[in-house]
């Protein structure tokens, strides 16, 4: 059986200022999977997934998304983007940010509803969103993002500084998606992270050291942790 790839790339470059930011990459991510995009901070993260909703040019190369050029004026729709710094307005309700995007989205009132619902914010849904947790402002991007109902969802960092329990319940929201044929890219410098993620794409200045399953990127290193396995590969890479 083919694969199904949500989004391919081959030789893509990004300089930016003349800085060379991504160095020839091609990679896949595999449709109706949570892809991990996993390595430090400054290795080139943030600029990839910015590649792949269409907001950065690439300098060099070629990058698909679902089966339509990066940047694709039809991709709009198909595509939910969580950035680091939540994109919503802090002096409206949760439910009023959701109604106003729904209108760019094309989404329904009830769908609005239904979103509050599934990222768990119906007991602040008339809350002024400058008045909520950093957790809670986290949940409302991506109740925007899922607006429309996108085929591709590219997260930034979703998690980041938010207790267990909420870290939790948001990785299991991410497992239903994917399960309901989503393609999630989800970007971490955590390394635990990627330890609940299907696919890796591991990165690291500007580089693709290793592009595959979490299970076989264990095996092929011999070791029992993300964390533990990029630095032998970072070993191995640097061997060859």
């Amino acid at each position: 059986m083919t694969q199904a790839f949500g989004i391919k790339g081959s030789g893509v470059s990004v300089s930016i200022n003349k800085t060379p930011i991504l160095n020839d990459l091609s990679f896949g991510v595999r449709s109706g999977s949570i892809t991990g995009l996993i390595g430090p901070s400054g290795s080139g993260k943030t600029t990839l997934m910015r590649s792949i909703v269409g907001v950065q040019k690439i300098s060099d190369g070629m990058l698909t998304v679902l089966d339509l050029p990066a940047g694709d004026k039809r991709l709009s729709y198909k595509i939910g983007y969580v950035t680091q710094n939540a994109v919503v307005y802090d002096d409206l309700t949760v439910v009023q940010n959701l109604r106003y995007f729904a209108v760019l989205a094309q989404s329904s009132r009830e769908q609005v509803d239904e979103i509050i619902t599934k990222v768990q914010l119906q007991k602040q849904r008339d809350q002024i969103v400058s008045s909520l947790s950093g957790g809670q402002r986290a949940r409302v991007s991506l109740a925007v993002a899922l607006l429309g109902y996108p085929e591709l969802l590219v997260l930034d960092e979703p998690t980041v500084g938010l207790d267990p329990v909420l870290r939790q319940e948001l990785w299991q929201l991410f497992s239903t998606l994917a399960s309901q044929g989503k393609t999630l890219l989800i970007s971490s410098h955590v390394m635990d992270e990627a330890d609940r993620c299907d696919e890796l794409l591991l990165l690291r200045d500007g580089k693709i050291l290793w592009n595959h399953s979490r299970e076989r990127l264990l095996q092929t290193t011999k070791t029992d942790s993300v964390g533990d396995a990029f630095i032998r590969i970072i070993s191995m890479k640097g061997k060859a």
